[in-house]
């Protein structure tokens, strides 16, 4: 193919791919097998210099671009130059040549006129995460529409093309769009020249309603100016045509029954996300991409968390996977700080720290817990019941003699009287002979007590101790 004229110093034009007002697309190459696309812009600059108001414009407006690019994203063409055209003076931005279709072949034969709903879903993202990429850097796409979202057949995304009209001047993007700009897909405001983050917002709501109605909102029939105006005022005050109306209309004949009842099930939460995307206030939109794609992630996965028909999908798995990556870090963390080397067994998530952790299994685990509880209980018990007797002997057993033997002699045990007066006399009352008490009712509490006279004769005897109460068969009023 010859050269239609030169880009630039190793840089070869092969023809181009797709032309308009706003700027053309060429296929360039370098040199080597490597293929890139070159983005004219139409307004020519004569002087490399910053006294030219053009050139300084383009200057500026590539900077902004520059920054798309320092942190890479799979949904958004790399940039990977820029300068003036050797012949024509016109500017120019190389990009990526990414190979596939862009949306607009994908909508016309032999394709299906509409999208299934997972792949709409699947481009609401992919193209959302674009979006929240460039405004993270304050750069404003501007001309977001069919043919500048391409469907990479090498990696299966979804990439947002040409950046041409972000690199333009206010004045000259005004121009563009009015005479040249695909009117269908713009905002209100643009009609105005004025683009905000909220203008990409409603282009993005204007490609998910084609999608899914097979059409645009408001479809322009030709390029006449009389059409172009009646777009303009369509998308500033007609409200939006009903997209399930549009849907049902445009299910392909091919589909059965089946599949055309399946494919009318569009998420609430989807449609919500348009509606919201096309307001004709930038105020009452998503306020950038990065809002936008937040929205789409949590509505998402509510969505699939309440659907009761699938619990295969549910936010409890979610949050199990959580927890699971929390404590590898956790673990990871510990293991750093420790001297030890963590070691992975083979084929699970289990650690052991040189064969010294030891792990017990669950059920195994709740039964000593229960016997634990169990026995803590029937200790509790035991004690309310007969801990002063348990006290008591231990006591006695430990600080008490031992008894004497029951053949010993008898012995005198002097016990003082009360005083009556300062003197103190001795009482001589004989020991009681205790000799026949059976050694099974003896105890060592009392042993040491042998010999201690009790009441005065005449009173009435009460048992005192346990064995006198033996004696006497009397067992009703024991003291202990």
């Amino acid at each position: 193919m010859s050269k239609v004229f030169t880009i630039t110093e190793g840089l070869e034009n092969m023809g181009a791919l797709r032309t308009g007002g706003q700027g053309s697309v060429y296929k360039g190459r370098r040199y080597g097998p490597i293929i890139t696309a070159v983005k004219l812009l139409p307004t020519p600059i004569h002087t490399e210099s910053t006294d030219d108001k053009n050139f300084r414009n383009f200057q500026n407006e590539v900077e902004k671009l520059k920054k798309v690019n320092e942190e890479p994203n799979p949904n958004v063409v790399k940039i990977l130059n820029s300068g003036i055209t050797e012949s024509g003076s016109f500017p120019f931005i190389e990009m990526e040549y990414i190979d596939g279709p862009d949306l607009e072949d994908l909508l016309k034969p032999p394709h299906e006129p509409i999208f299934t709903i997972k792949e709409i879903i699947k481009l609401a993202d992919q193209l959302a995460n674009a979006l929240s990429h460039c405004h993270k850097v304050s750069v404003k796409h501007g001309d977001i529409k069919s043919n500048n979202v391409k469907f990479n057949i090498h990696t299966g995304n979804y990439v947002l093309l040409d950046f041409g009209l972000s690199a333009m001047s206010d004045d000259q993007r005004r121009t563009s769009i009015r005479h040249a700009g695909a009117i269908e897909f713009m905002a209100p405001e643009q009609n105005e020249g004025l683009m905000y983050f909220q203008t990409d917002v409603y282009s993005y709501g204007i490609i998910l309603y084609e999608l899914i109605a097979g059409q645009v909102p408001f479809p322009l029939h030709d390029n006449g100016e009389t059409s172009r105006n009646a777009v303009m005022l369509a998308h500033m005050e007609t409200p939006v045509p009903d997209v399930m109306e549009l849907r049902k209309a445009n299910l392909p004949e091919s589909w059965t029954d089946k599949k055309k009842e399946h494919e009318m099930l569009v998420p609430a939460w989807l449609l919500q996300v348009v509606s919201k995307c096309l307001e004709k206030d930038p105020e009452n939109r998503f306020t950038n991409g990065i809002e936008l794609q937040e929205t789409l992630m949590y509505s998402s996965i509510s969505a699939v968390g309440n659907n009761q028909e699938d619990d295969t999908w549910n936010a409890s798995v979610l949050l199990k996977e959580n927890e699971r990556l929390q404590g590898l870090l956790l673990y990871y963390q510990e293991a750093e700080n420790s001297k030890g080397q963590p070691v992975l067994t083979a084929g699970a998530d289990k650690f052991t720290d040189n064969g010294k952790l030891v792990r017990m299994s669950k059920p195994i685990f709740v039964f000593f817990m229960i016997m634990l509880c169990g026995f803590t209980v029937f200790s509790a018990v035991v004690l309310s019941k007969f801990g002063d007797r348990i006290y008591h002997g231990v006591y006695n057993r430990i600080f008490k003699p031992s008894k004497k033997p029951a053949d010993s002699v008898t012995t005198r045990f002097t016990v003082p009287k009360k005083k009556a007066d300062t003197a103190v006399q001795d009482d001589t009352t004989p020991v009681r002979d205790e000799s026949g008490i059976p050694p099974e009712i003896d105890s060592q509490a009392d042993s040491i007590l042998k010999g201690m006279k009790y009441k005065k004769p005449g009173a009435a005897e009460e048992p005192q101790f346990y064995r006198d109460s033996a004696k006497t068969k009397d067992t009703s009023n024991l003291n202990f």
